[in-house]
């Protein structure tokens, strides 16, 4: 579903992205791995288009990212930002009623199927106790609740995360994930910038590592979660097995390689 052909992409002259290039392919949750400033949350707002690449095209279903009318592109995108601040009162209901936004018409109001969907996420992720109360009153994990229940309710084939579920504990971010992974068909898919490699391993089937602005290495999971990319790319000893009560690999680490 997305092309990226040797994308660049600077702050000024800092450059983030370098010479990268990606397909994405729908029927996947990929997770997005890598040190801090290896430019993951950058590739995610290219994806989203929220930035545009200095270099290079990023193709979504075959057409240039930048060619989509905005109204378009929320239809086929959605993003659930690392930090999202609420500083006008709205309640919860309210937020997440705007996900359906892109799908109602000009000047229009919300329909019934946008009042159905509204109300089936919201009993999803568990925050029916939340919907008249105001947002800028939530405490952080929650109010990612509600930001996260409002891109599921966007109901677009394209779920991009970025850290998404750093700020919730345990119970509700592997909900949210469940959540996320249901999404996932031949036609849809996810994409999931996630600091924790244990978690990306028990919900992403292919893992796009990154390092100095580009690929390191991607691919299936159990070709890139590896000891040796951990060590490369993350400069730490880890041992990677595979876990039967979790189904799928798990990382212990050891220790810090220092620098030579």
């Amino acid at each position: 579903m997305y092309a990226l052909d040797h994308i660049g992409f600077a702050y000024g002259f800092k450059t983030i992205i370098d010479d990268l290039s990606l397909i994405l392919e729908g029927g996947h949750f990929y997770g997005i791995i890598g040190p801090n400033g290896s430019g993951k949350t950058t590739l995610i707002d290219l994806l989203a288009g929220h930035l545009r690449p200095d270099r290079g095209q990023v193709l979504l279903n075959g057409r240039p990212l930048e060619r989509y009318p905005r109204k378009s592109l929320a239809r086929n995108v959605a993003l659930v930002p690392q930090d999202f601040r609420i500083n006008f009162p709205y309640t919860c209901g309210e937020i997440v009623m705007m996900g359906r936004y892109p799908h109602i018409p000009r000047f229009g109001r919300p329909g019934r199927r946008d009042r159905t969907v509204v109300e089936a996420v919201i009993k999803q992720a568990d925050l029916d106790g939340f919907v008249n109360r105001h947002a800028n009153r939530l405490s952080g994990g929650e109010r990612q609740r509600v930001v996260f229940a409002r891109s599921l309710a966007q109901d677009t084939p394209v779920l991009l995360l970025d850290e998404a579920t750093s700020s919730l504990d345990m119970h509700h971010a592997i909900g949210l994930l469940n959540l996320a992974a249901g999404r996932v068909s031949d036609s849809s898919l996810v994409v999931a910038v996630m600091q924790d490699v244990n978690l990306a391993a028990m919900y992403c089937d292919r893992l796009v590592c990154m390092r100095d602005g580009g690929v390191y290495t991607s691919g299936a999971l159990e070709e890139v979660l590896t000891a040796e990319t951990l060590r490369a790319v993350f400069r730490v000893n880890a041992q990677v097995t595979y876990n039967a009560f979790a189904g799928t690999r798990q990382v212990v680490f050891k220790s810090v390689i220092g620098d030579a």
